[in-house]
């Protein structure tokens, strides 16, 4: 006997309803068609399974006693369809910002070797917070602090220790540069400064007014066209300058202390599955044999 599952979310709908016209608002569907998958089930297991008059719509015993089945089978097939979809899913979902892009190829590879698969994500901070609080993704690699409803943990550091100017700035051919000789000049910083960290001990070294790119500084390309069009001096780790290559800017030696952007992995605690902890370890050993 082929009893469709449309026929029997119908049902299963108009049951709880007990309401042609309602069911097919739920449904989305006129209130014929619901009409119709109603009357393809009765007539399939030749039974009757409402009584319907112009006032009102009741089920009958034979509807009673299979109302609880189909609601059973609505829910099995469900629960088949959301398993198919995790199991079609990469085991791990990791977002990360630009600048640890190579690192987090690292990780998926290390991952790959080991039966884990991992989809990567390129991501700004906001984009990341958002994904991991709304299971879009498993993980994140994020600037320090971490939001305090993620675990973290593999925490590291980048450097900044290059500075981007124009080709034609006086600092351009300079072997050096420190922060006395910033002094007067715009740079291009974040929002978000975390107490201690790079931006904020930067500022701090050569006070502003400087150039608000965007909240958190996720994509330094982006910051790269305002330094090429001279609109500003962008500090930068020298892990992002090996890697880029343009005409229309220069990357300077930046002598400033120790300036340093932490990053680390945060993830909901509750979604703390053998896969991620799997991740935890391809992080740190991947931070461990750079």
């Amino acid at each position: 006997m082929d009893l469709p599952l449309r026929e029997i979310h119908a049902f299963a709908v108009v049951a709880r309803r007990l309401s042609f016209s309602g069911a097919a608002v739920e449904l989305g569907m006129s209130q014929p068609a619901v009409s119709q998958a109603v009357g393809r089930l009765e007539r399939a297991l030749g039974l009757r399974l409402f009584h319907r008059t112009s006032r009102e719509v009741r089920l009958t015993a034979q509807g009673k006693a299979l109302v609880g089945h189909a609601q059973a089978v609505l829910a099995a097939a469900a629960a088949f369809r959301e398993e198919g979809e995790r199991l079609a899913r990469p085991a791990i979902r990791l977002a990360y910002p630009s600048l640890v892009g190579p690192l987090a190829a690292r990780i998926a590879r290390r991952l790959a070797a080991r039966g884990v698969a991992v989809e990567l994500k390129a991501a700004g901070r906001a984009v990341a917070v958002a994904g991991l609080a709304d299971g879009e993704v498993s993980a994140a690699i994020l600037g320090m602090p971490a939001p305090p409803a993620f675990t973290t943990a593999a925490r590291f550091h980048v450097g900044v220790d290059r500075l981007a100017v124009p080709p034609g700035d006086r600092l351009a051919g300079r072997a050096r540069v420190g922060p006395e000789e910033l002094k007067g000049r715009e740079l291009l910083l974040p929002r978000n400064r975390p107490t201690a960290g790079a931006w904020a001990r930067l500022s701090a070294l050569v006070p502003g007014p400087h150039r608000i790119v965007a909240d958190d500084l996720d994509d330094f390309a982006a910051a790269l066209d305002l330094v090429a069009a001279g609109a500003g001096l962008l500090p930068l780790p020298q892990l992002l300058a090996r890697t880029i290559r343009r005409d229309d800017v220069r990357f300077v030696p930046l002598e400033a202390g120790e300036l340093r952007l932490s990053f680390g992995l945060a993830w909901p605690p509750e979604r703390a599955t053998p896969e991620l902890l799997a991740l935890v370890q391809a992080v740190q050993d991947a931070l461990w044999t750079r």
